[in-house]
């Protein structure tokens, strides 16, 4: 069937978004200095998007008869169970017009936009191949700006409207100027790490599974610049959870293709090295790097209280308000929304995140569809796209116990929507053929 105009422009909504995502914070920091009375509205271009795209998708669904397909899959019936939830939970425990909005959608932007990928897939395959080489292209924008802020001014977002604010233009270690931390395009320094992780898992499964022409100059180079920047990111973002699950992403890929094909003494060879690398850590614990930035226990570092023991505080109050609270606080009481309820709550595990917005039935159905999208992604291993999604999907739930990754605009939508595609276009990696 031939595509409309509608599918069309449904396809370039989903593009924009997917495009512009790498920008988004720095735009939104821009024009909401520049136009201040319509900020919120300026912040919400993808979630305004991602709203007109959900109308043109279901008329396309309905046009080409594809509900019962589209429903007979249980990662979009989950989905919408999920987003049935958040509007009873929200009605239940109202927070208030504001807090409630941006609940809404920092809990549900990633899953909507999962299930409009997913649709445009399975439409118009064609877009998938145009999805992946936006993404490359936003890899290169991230990590690359993030490789010049090593050179450039520590500041030097300041200068587009970054401040106190807004969003800090960078961070330190425990607030030593010593160690400063960048951020890229994104809204802090650990999101930043843990894209990082993602790009670095993807170039590894597609070199792992042959999909990077090497011999191709122009290839070898882009694909070395990437890496290289990427690495550098993740090193300049000081973040020790993105920086242990990129070594476990990494590792996911790497074992996943030819761990079968190693040689015993190439694990022991591996185990050496690991043993010998925990021994250097230990015994460098007192150097400013090991005990700044790995350890955060220098107590000349400036912080009256270390991110050790945020930590730590925030993991302990939030399982006992999830413990207290089995139908969860409601929708916008967590995070950046509950800036805009009565009172602010900031729980660092994304886990407990989700069950204090909505409950332990948010949490388990949250956690359903996360774990069906690592399945069929496993399924799908052979296609190296299912296979970088899939390793740093076990990453970022790994970051997701001493943060809320998937509460970052960038991080959840680029992830999600490469999620999306492999999925939707997996069906051809057949379970039996699958090694």
């Amino acid at each position: 069937m031939k595509n409309t105009r509608l599918e069309k422009i449904y396809a370039a909504i989903l593009l924009v978004i997917f495009g512009g995502i790498v920008l988004h914070a720095p735009l939104s920091v821009g024009f909401g200095v520049l136009f201040p009375d319509y900020s919120l509205l300026i912040k919400s271009w993808k979630e305004i998007l991602m709203a007109l795209a959900l109308v043109m998708g279901v008329v396309a669904v309905t046009r080409r008869k594809m509900w019962g397909e589209l429903l007979g899959d249980t990662i979009i019936r989950l989905i919408a169970v999920y987003a049935a939830l958040h509007i009873i939970v929200a009605a239940l425990f109202y927070q208030g017009a504001a807090a409630t909005a941006a609940g809404l959608a920092i809990d549900l932007r990633y899953v909507l936009y999962f299930a409009l990928v997913y649709v445009l897939v399975r439409l118009m395959p064609q877009y998938r191949r145009i999805l992946v080489q936006i993404g490359i292209i936003g890899a290169f924008i991230i990590v690359g700006f993030a490789t010049l802020q090593f050179f450039l001014s520590a500041d030097i977002l300041s200068h587009i409207g970054y401040g106190a604010n807004t969003i800090q233009p960078y961070l330190t270690v425990d607030k030593n100027p010593d160690f400063v931390r960048v951020n890229s395009t994104l809204r802090g320094p650990n999101p930043l790490g843990a894209y990082a992780g993602l790009v670095l898992g993807l170039l590894a499964a597609a070199w792992l599974r042959g999909k990077l022409a090497l011999r191709d100059k122009k290839i070898a180079i882009g694909a070395g610049v990437l890496a290289l920047c990427s690495l550098t990111a993740l090193w300049l973002s000081y973040s020790r959870s993105a920086g242990g699950a990129a070594i476990i992403i990494v590792a996911i890929a790497v074992l996943t293709t030819v761990g079968r094909k190693l040689s015993r003494l190439v694990w022991i060879g591996g185990a050496v090295v690991a043993f010998a690398l925990v021994g250097g850590l230990i015994l460098a614990r007192d150097t400013p790097f090991v005990s700044n930035v790995l350890l955060h226990e220098n107590p000349d570092g400036g912080s009256a209280i270390s991110s050790n023991d945020a930590h730590v505080s925030s993991l302990e109050m939030g399982i006992q308000r999830t413990l207290s609270q089995p139908l969860g606080a409601g929708v916008g009481s967590t995070g950046s929304a509950s800036l805009h309820a009565d009172s602010t709550v900031i729980i660092e595990n994304h886990y407990l995140f989700v069950a204090h917005e909505v409950g332990w039935t948010g949490l388990a159905l949250f956690m359903w569809i996360f774990i069906c999208i690592l399945q069929k992604l496993w399924i799908n291993r052979r296609d190296w796209l299912s296979l970088g999604v899939f390793a740093s999907g076990i990453g970022f739930a790994l970051i997701g116990l001493l943060q809320p990754v998937w509460a970052d605009d960038t991080v959840s939508i680029v992830w999600w929507g490469l999620a999306a595609i492999a999925v939707a276009a997996g069906e051809k990696y057949d379970r039996r053929t699958t090694k």
